[in-house]
C-alpha cells in the first residue's frame, strides 16, 4: 500500500503514530523503517525519540527504537539521544517474541542482502555504507517494512535494487511518498491515503511560491570561447591549472556548462541578480531570506558548489558563516549538524548544495530556493521544490518578524524548469532512464544472434565512439586485434564483416582482452576549462503564477490586470467606487475590493501589483486608476497627502486638530480608510490618549464630517491635483 502526502504535511508524525499504534495493538512486532540517506536515518531515530506516544512517555521510551552506526560527523555535537545499534542476531535468527523497530538506509539492507556488488549509484552526493557487510537473513525477520521517500531510484537499475530488498522478506510493505510515480504505484499498488500539495495550500498547512525567471545567455545557449581568448585549464584529477590561448573556435553547448566548462562571469552575474532580490527582500521584512541554491555537481578541483559559496561571501561581504556548503563531500563535517544549524540558527543564510538537502530534510524558515542545476526528473523537481513549502512564524535570523506567506523559486534557465513540470500530473508517467549496457554485453547478445541487426548497430556506435576519444597508446594496444589499430574502419564494415566471415571476427568481438581493452581503453587528459574571458549577459523578471496553472511574464500580468479592471466596475461594485463612485469610499469597500482581485486566477494583490508596476510603494487605489485611466502612479502617503490637503485646503485649524491630523494621516497611509470606531480601538489613536469622543470634541463635534470627507477624497485625489 502507499501513502502520498506532500512535503511538509506530517509524513514523519504520521509514520510514528502508524508504528506505534501497530506495536500497541500487536498487528506487527518487527518493523523495518528504510530511508535513503544516513541523515535522513539519523534524523528519523531523533524524531522517534521526540514523538510524544503516551502522556508523559517518548516512543523511545516505550519500544525499543535500533538503528546502524553513525559516524559523528552525521551528529550534532553533545547529541543527547541514544543509538542504539541493532544486535546482527535480531537480523540473521529473528525471535518471533522480540519487539522494536530498526531504522536503517537502503543502501545498507541492500548490502546486507546481496553483498557490495551491483550497488546503486555512486553520483550526486554519494552516502556510502563502508562498515556492512553480507549476513544470511531470512525472509521472515520482519512484519512490516516501511519505506521512507519510495519515489527514489531514477534509473531501471536504481528501482531493480529497491525492489529486490523488499521482495526479500515476507512482511507488509508501506511506501511513503510525496511524489507518487508510475513505478511505486506499479509496486505498492493502491493509495491508501493522499493529501497533495495544492489542497494543504488551501487548508493553510503550506504556502505557495512566487517564481523569478533568470535569463542567462550561458544558460541557455551554452558558452562559445573565440581563437586567442585565455582559458584555464584545470586538470579534474590533480588540479593543476595553467593559462592557455585558444587556438580554435569551440562551442561548449548548455549541458557541458559547469561539467566540462564553467564561465565564472555567468555564475556571478546570476549571484548578483538574485542578491537584489534578496537585499530587497531583507529591507522590506527586517530578516534575511533563508535561501538554498542547487548546484551542478561537488567534484574535487572543478566544484561548481565551491565556487557558488566563493561568489556569495564576496558578493553579500558577510563574513564565511553567512553562506555555507552542505553536500555528501568529505569537505563537509557533520552534514547533519551544518542542516540543523541552518534550521535552528541565525547563520547559515545561504546554503548551497546538490542533492543532499533535495529531499526528507525540513529547513522551514527557507524562503529562497535556486536552481543552478539542470534537473529532467518531475519527481526530483517537486521534491526540491518541496523543501520551501513549509509554513514558518518563528524565524531564527528574524525572531518578531512577519511569518512566512510565500517561497519564492528562482529558475536560471530562463524559466524552463518551470514550464517543463508546469504540467506534471500527481502521478508522473516518465519512465526510469533505462542503464546502459556494457559492451560485453553487447557482443555476447550478437554472438547469440539476439537482435543481430539492432546489436551489431549499437555496437558500431560504441565503437566508432571509443575511436574519437582513444590515445595513441590505445591505437598500438588495438592493433593485435583490428588491423592498424583503426577501429573506424573496423566499426563501418563490421556488418558486413559478420555476414562474410563470422566466426573470425566474433572471436575478436569476444576476446576478453579486446573487451577489457574496449572498457578500459586510454582516454587523452581530460581538461575542464575555466573560460575566464566570456561576458554572460543575465536579466530576471518575476513570473506570476496564476491558481489555473499559468505563470505570466510581468507584461502578460498587467495587461490581464488592466482588462480586468476595465471590463468588470459594473460587475464589482468596489471597482466602481473606486472609478466613479468616490464618496462611497470606505472600510468595507477597500476589503471587498482587495477581496475580489486576491480572488482571481491571477491573484491581483497588493504584493503582486506592486511586483508588476516595479513601485513598491503603490497603493491599490492608484494602481487601479493607472490601470484604468492611465493616471501616474503614486505611494500611498502622496495619496493621503493630497487628500489631506484637499480636505483642510481653506480652513484654519487648532494645533491640536493638527496634532491629531498628524496621526490620522499615518493611520490613512497604512490603512487607505478612516473609521470612527478606529479612533477607539487604534493604538495610534489609544496610545495618545485618544478616543473618537476626545477627538471629536478637538474637532468641534465635526470629527464624522471630516472622516467623510477625507475618504471620499481618498479614491478621487490623483498626481495631477494642485
Amino acid at each position: 500500500m502507499l501513502v502520498a502526502m506532500a512535503t511538509g504535511t506530517g509524513k514523519t508524525y504520521t509514520v510514528a503514530s502508524l508504528i506505534y499504534r501497530l506495536l500497541k495493538s500487536k498487528s506487527s512486532k518487527r518493523i523495518l523503517f528504510l530511508v535513503d540517506r544516513k541523515a535522513l536515518a539519523a534524523q528519523a531515530v531523533m524524531e522517534f525519540a521526540a514523538y510524544e506516544a503516551e502522556n508523559g512517555l517518548k516512543f523511545n521510551q516505550i519500544y525499543q527504537v535500533y538503528s546502524q552506526k553513525f559516524q559523528k560527523n552525521y551528529l550534532e555535537e553533545n547529541e543527547k539521544v541514544d543509538f542504539s545499534v541493532l544486535p546482527t542476531g535480531y537480523l540473521t535468527d529473528p525471535d518471533g517474541s522480540q519487539v522494536f523497530v530498526y531504522v536503517c538506509t537502503i543502501q545498507r539492507m541492500q548490502i546486507n542482502l546481496f553483498g557490495k556488488e551491483g550497488m546503486f549509484s555512486t553520483s550526486g552526493d554519494y552516502d556510502p555504507e563502508d562498515d556492512a557487510d553480507k549476513l544470511e537473513i531470512p525472509i521472515n525477520a520482519f512484519d512490516t517494512i516501511i519505506a521512507d521517500e519510495c519515489h527514489r531510484g531514477y534509473t531501471s537499475h536504481e528501482i531493480s535494487k529497491w525492489r529486490d530488498v523488499l521482495d526479500h522478506f515476507d512482511a507488509t510493505k508501506i511506501g511513503l511518498t510525496a511524489t507518487p510515480a508510475a513505478h511505486t504505484t506499479s509496486f505498492f499498488k493502491d493509495i491508501v491515503y493522499r493529501y497533495g500539495y495544492e489542497q494543504a495550500v488551501k487548508d493553510g498547512y503550506l504556502v505557495d511560491y512566487d517564481a523569478v525567471k533568470i535569463d542567462s545567455g550561458v544558460r541557455i545557449e551554452g558558452i562559445t570561447i573565440n581563437e586567442g581568448d585565455e582559458v584555464e585549464e584545470i586538470n579534474p584529477e590533480t588540479g593543476a591549472q595553467q593559462l592557455d590561448l585558444l587556438e580554435d573556435e569551440r562551442h561548449f553547448e548548455v549541458s557541458a556548462v559547469e561539467r566540462d566548462v564553467t564561465a565564472p562571469d555567468s555564475n556571478k552575474k546570476i549571484i548578483q541578480e538574485y542578491a537584489k532580490y534578496a537585499l530587497e527582500f531583507e529591507k522590506e521584512n527586517g530578516r534575511f531570506p533563508k535561501t538554498l541554491i542547487f548546484a551542478a555537481n561537488d567534484l574535487p578541483h572543478t566544484s561548481h558548489a565551491d565556487q557558488l559559496v566563493d561568489l556569495c561571501r564576496d558578493i553579500f561581504g558577510r563574513g564565511d558563516a553567512f553562506v555555507q556548503k552542505i553536500t555528501g563531500s568529505a569537505t563537509v563535517d557533520r552534514p547533519l549538524q551544518r542542516i540543523k544549524e541552518f534550521r535552528n540558527r541565525p547563520e547559515p543564510h545561504i546554503v548551497v548544495t546538490v542533492d543532499m538537502l533535495s529531499t526528507g530534510v525540513d529547513i522551514p524558515s527557507l524562503e529562497y530556493i535556486i536552481f543552478l542545476r539542470p534537473v529532467k526528473s518531475r519527481i526530483l523537481f517537486e521534491q526540491m521544490m518541496g523543501r520551501g513549502t513549509r509554513l514558518c512564524s518563528n524565524f531564527p535570523n528574524g525572531m518578531g518578524t512577519a511569518p512566512k506567506t510565500h517561497f519564492t523559486v528562482f529558475d536560471c534557465f530562463g524559466g524552463t524548469l518551470l514550464e517543463a513540470f508546469r504540467n506534471s500530473t500527481g502521478i508522473t508517467q516518465e519512465v526510469p532512464i533505462p542503464p546502459t549496457r556494457t559492451i560485453e554485453e553487447i557482443t555476447i547478445d550478437i554472438s547469440n544472434n539476439r537482435d543481430f541487426e539492432y546489436n551489431t548497430k549499437c555496437l558500431v556506435k560504441r565503437l566508432q565512439r571509443i575511436n574519437k576519444e582513444i590515445t595513441a597508446d590505445g591505437r598500438l594496444s588495438l592493433a593485435k586485434f583490428v588491423p592498424n589499430g583503426d577501429l573506424s574502419t573496423f566499426a563501418k564494415s563490421l556488418m558486413e564483416s559478420l555476414d562474410t566471415d563470422r566466426i573470425a571476427i566474433l572471436q575478436i568481438l569476444t576476446n576478453k582482452d579486446f573487451i577489457n581493452l574496449l572498457m578500459h581503453y586510454p582516454k587523452p587528459e581530460r581538461k575542464f576549462i575555466r573560460a575566464i574571458g566570456v561576458e554572460d549577459v543575465v536579466t530576471s523578471e518575476y513570473l506570476f503564477k496564476t491558481t489555473d496553472g499559468r505563470e505570466l511574464k510581468l507584461e502578460e500580468y498587467i495587461k490581464q490586470f488592466e482588462k480586468f479592471v476595465k471590463e468588470n466596475p459594473e460587475h464589482i461594485e468596489a471597482l466602481e467606487v473606486v472609478l466613479k463612485k468616490p464618496a462611497s469610499w470606505n472600510t468595507t469597500t477597500l476589503r471587498e475590493l482587495r477581496t475580489k482581485l486576491s480572488q482571481t486566477p491571477e491573484k491581483f494583490t497588493d504584493d503582486n501589483l506592486r511586483k508588476a508596476y516595479k513601485y513598491p510603494l503603490a497603493d491599490i487605489i492608484s494602481m487601479i486608476k493607472h490601470a484604468a485611466k492611465e493616471e501616474p502612479l503614486i505611494s500611498g502617503k502622496e495619496r493621503v497627502d493630497l487628500a489631506v490637503a484637499k480636505v483642510i485646503d481653506g480652513r484654519k485649524l487648532t494645533s491640536q486638530q493638527l496634532e491629531w491630523l498628524v496621526l490620522i494621516k499615518k493611520h490613512l497611509i497604512e490603512n487607505l480608510t478612516i473609521e470612527p470606531e478606529d479612533f477607539d480601538i487604534m493604538p495610534i489613536f489609544v496610545n495618545y490618549g485618544g478616543s473618537f469622543n476626545r477627538i471629536n470634541k478637538d474637532f468641534d463635534n465635526d470629527l464624522i464630517m471630516y472622516i467623510n470627507q477625507i475618504n471620499s477624497a481618498m479614491p478621487e485625489v490623483n498626481a495631477y491635483a494642485n
